[in-house]
């Protein structure tokens, strides 16, 4: 993180104390959670003796302004750990005394020494801001009347579990985002209003797209017919250049038995992920009467797929000759989401991830790696993001850190060679020390949409765990038995994920070759319909995507409809047209186009898509 990053999240900790400060002036009996900065701000959580309302936002926010005048100091104080409970308890404040009992439990107090009458005292930090004090490592701003008091603003209102637990109470947590000028408060916050306009969520209700029903299951999205030709064609994109690129297809089933994730090492390590074992021995009927199973089978659905594809690669001998395998699937993976977490496309329960994986040799690991991002960043321009703008976030070990499967060797190779590919590519990389999972480090693409936001989207993993795990090996040059190196990447992440990125990137208006719907055929009355419905059958010959609008309404209605569901071209069919066998063309952005004969529009919009891919 930038020198100016860190300053930043340190005034909107600071933000964040002020902000407590100012609710314990509202609500003198306020017990306190948490307050810490996040990316563009910051949030405290607070248990309060009324629930707050959005009135109640400005009146806090003019609170912090006086604040802010009084140029609080933030005092620091190292605290015996006993005289810090006993005060946080004589203040009734229950959750900073359970922070403290946590801090003991982390690290318990040394018994005491035999040279010493009593154990050696451990402290902890406080910090005081006017009448508020709280525990807390900061660091902090010097004084409150270091935050600008016209760069900061109290956003929302949500509720939250203490500790993030369905088991504990709820407390209302107030968020809000700190700047160091009003211009990139206003800049931010318009970002804010842009980001709302475009929420997949709400523009695919309007468009019809998809949509979550609780009676199916939340997290589980159902496609209507729009929303299922936009996922088809980015899957056949993906299948065409994955072909283009030297894979090969395989395909798996959504669950496996219990030993396969015992192997794999999900059944122990992933298991708060995934979902409970089934019973297949029996059936439903079965198990509603309660019959004993006869012969027990427990499976579950699967996490990942990447166990089936090395069974794949097991099921065979090979040879050093044959690798590189390529193999790749668009699998649908089931993982454990709490309820109050799901959110539309970006936060489900199940997910198809457009996944691969690469085994090699280790004479091939950097080619097979190249050819990797390169695909990347192939397919991020395609679909329209600025190539400039990826962030690349290398996940390494931490050398202080035993954990990590595979060898020394292993992580130091792959490691420095997934550093020097992002440094050849010229990629904007950032080293993340200690990031990377036990099983391998990892490369992390994240691209900017078209209001700035930074999404999460393609992976490329080393592991060394399963090869190991599942005992891989392949023939080498000298007839002895080697293990292979294995890459796990995504490109997209998950269609889902990745399609919630797309329509709010493109706020719904997708290019031609992307829309659902590219041509809206208009007749201006039913009497035209003969010749529109010509001109529909000419189109989809083309293997275009039209409709043809038969509605009883006025031209000016449809044409706002058709610019409402962002469709791209409209044909206007009318007396003019059908005597002149030509069409009215309408584009989404440009307007009017004037008329044409319907083959040179198709030579058009062919090029148009040509150019577009």
């Amino acid at each position: 993180m930038s020198t100016k990053n860190n300053k930043l999240e340190i005034l909107r900790h600071s933000t964040a104390h002020v902000l407590a400060a100012a609710v314990l002036e509202m609500f003198p009996e306020t017990k306190f959670g948490i307050g810490p900065a996040i990316e563009n701000g910051f949030y405290y959580d607070f248990d309060l003796p009324r629930a707050l309302i959005p009135e109640d936002l400005p009146l806090l926010e003019e609170k912090m302004r006086k604040i802010i005048k009084a140029n609080y100091p933030f005092e620091q104080q190292e605290i015996d750990v006993k005289k810090a409970s006993d005060l946080f308890k004589k203040a009734k404040q229950n959750y900073k005394v359970e922070l403290i009992k946590d801090i003991l439990k982390e690290k318990p107090l040394p018994p005491p020494p035999l040279s010493k009458g009593r154990a050696e005292v451990r402290s902890v930090t406080l910090y005081k801001t006017g009448h508020f004090v709280d525990l807390c490592l900061g660091p902090h701003i010097d004084s409150t009347g270091e935050i600008n008091p016209d760069a900061f603003k109290l956003t929302k209102i949500s509720g939250a579990y203490w500790k993030g637990s369905e088991k504990n109470k709820m407390l209302q947590r107030i968020y809000g985002t700190a700047w160091q000028t009003k211009e990139d408060l206003d800049e931010y916050l318009h970002m804010l209003e842009e980001a709302e306009k475009r929420d997949h969520r709400k523009i695919a209700k309007e468009l019809d797209l998809f949509h979550i029903d609780e009676i199916v299951g939340l997290g589980l999205p159902l496609w209507h017919p729009k929303g299922a030709i936009l996922w088809q064609i980015i899957e056949d994109f993906w299948h065409t250049e994955h072909l283009k690129n030297g894979y090969e297809l395989v395909r798996s089933p959504h669950i496996g038995n219990r030993a396969l994730w015992e192997t794999s090492g999900h059944w122990g390590f992933y298991n708060e992920s995934m979902y409970p074992p089934m019973e297949i021995g029996q059936t439903l009927k079965d198990s509603q009467e309660k019959q004993k199973t006869k012969t027990p089978e427990q499976f579950l659905l699967k996490p990942m797929n990447c166990p089936f594809h090395i069974q794949i690669f097991n099921s065979n001998i090979h040879s050093y000759r044959e690798l590189p395998f390529r193999w790749a699937e668009c699998g649908t993976v089931y993982r454990f989401e709490k309820r109050g977490e799901l959110s539309g496309l970006t936060r489900v329960r199940g997910f198809t991830q457009d996944d691969a994986h690469i085994i090699c040799r280790a004479d091939q690991v950097k080619e097979e790696l190249e050819k990797v991002v390169n695909f990347i960043l192939f397919i991020y321009k395609s679909f329209g993001f600025n190539i400039s703008d990826i962030n690349v976030y290398l996940s390494v070990r931490d050398p202080k850190n035993d954990k990590y499967a595979g060898t020394e060797k292993g992580w130091k190779f792959t490691e420095e060679t997934l550093e020097k590919i992002a440094k050849e590519k010229k990629l904007n990389i950032t080293k993340d020390i200690g990031g990377a999972v036990f099983y391998g480090p990892k490369l992390d693409f994240k691209v900017k949409d078209a209001i700035g936001r930074e999404w999460q989207c393609s992976t490329l993993q080393f592991d060394f765990n399963m090869p190991e795990r599942f005992k891989m090996s392949f023939i080498n040059e000298k007839g002895e038995k080697e293990r292979p190196y294995m890459l796990h990447r995504a490109l997209f992440g998950s269609f889902e994920r990745f399609i919630g990125v797309l329509i709010e990137h493109f706020a719904g208006a997708f290019p031609l070759w992307l829309s659902p719907i590219q041509i809206e055929i208009i007749p201006v009355s039913e009497k035209f319909l003969g010749y529109a419905e010509k001109i529909e059958k000419q189109l989809k010959e083309n293997n275009i995507r039209v409709s043809l609008n038969r509605a009883d309404e006025t031209l000016g209605k449809k044409i706002r409809e058709a610019q409402k569901q962002k469709i791209n071209y409209m044909l206007i069919i009318g007396e003019k047209e059908q005597s002149s066998e030509t069409i009215a063309v309408r584009e989404r952005t440009k307007g009017d186009l004037g008329a044409m004969k319907t083959e040179e529009f198709l030579k058009k919009i062919s090029q148009e898509i040509k150019d577009k891919i």
